[in-house]
């Protein structure tokens, strides 16, 4: 159940100088994050192989008239082709989607609610649900299959557990 934040007086403080530290706190979980959600897309890949092709980023940076040389770039790794336009828009969605909660879950830890999945689930229904489809990026939320739903959903809760998970293990707080 989320609840109201507390007073300020009554709010843990940040220790002196934490700023810088938790900047780094939360950009860091921004990119474990992103590396736990493509791990559990690739057990449940929220869509077909057609209709991932492109895939929601590699689509909406064709929409924004970015070239096919940068949004197909890859480099080798261990002789596989890997696609680092694509996954430097993956990773810079969650590190930004990462520090706007790590800040505020600084200031209001009701926003941690459920260990970040409330969270998760908002950022899934506000792109998934609402952006991407309103950008033509995705079809609407009522074409997209269950499975679609189900992986991105959960996927969000996973993805959003982590972030937590790394902002508790290493966030500076008062001593």
């Amino acid at each position: 159940m989320l609840t109201r934040c507390p007073a300020r007086s009554r709010r843990r403080r940040p220790a002196r100088g934490s700023l810088l530290q938790a900047a780094g706190v939360s950009m860091l979980a921004g990119l474990v994050s992103g590396m736990v959600k493509i791990g559990w897309e690739a057990a449940l890949p929220p869509r077909t192989p057609e209709r991932d092709d492109p895939n929601p980023p590699m689509h909406l940076l064709e929409q924004l008239g970015i070239p096919a040389e940068v949004r197909e770039a890859t480099v080798t790794f261990n002789e596989n082709q890997v696609p680092v336009t694509g996954l430097a828009v993956h990773h810079a969605f969650s590190v930004a989607m990462a520090v706007p909660y790590c800040v505020a879950a600084r200031r209001c830890p009701a926003i941690t609610a459920g260990g970040g999945a409330v969270y998760g689930l908002g950022v899934w229904a506000g792109f998934h649900l609402g952006l991407l489809p309103a950008l033509g990026t995705v079809p609407a939320a009522t074409e997209q299959p269950w499975q679609e739903h189900m992986s991105e959903a959960a996927g969000h809760v996973v993805w959003a557990w982590s972030i937590e998970a790394v902002r508790r293990a290493l966030a500076p707080t008062t001593r």
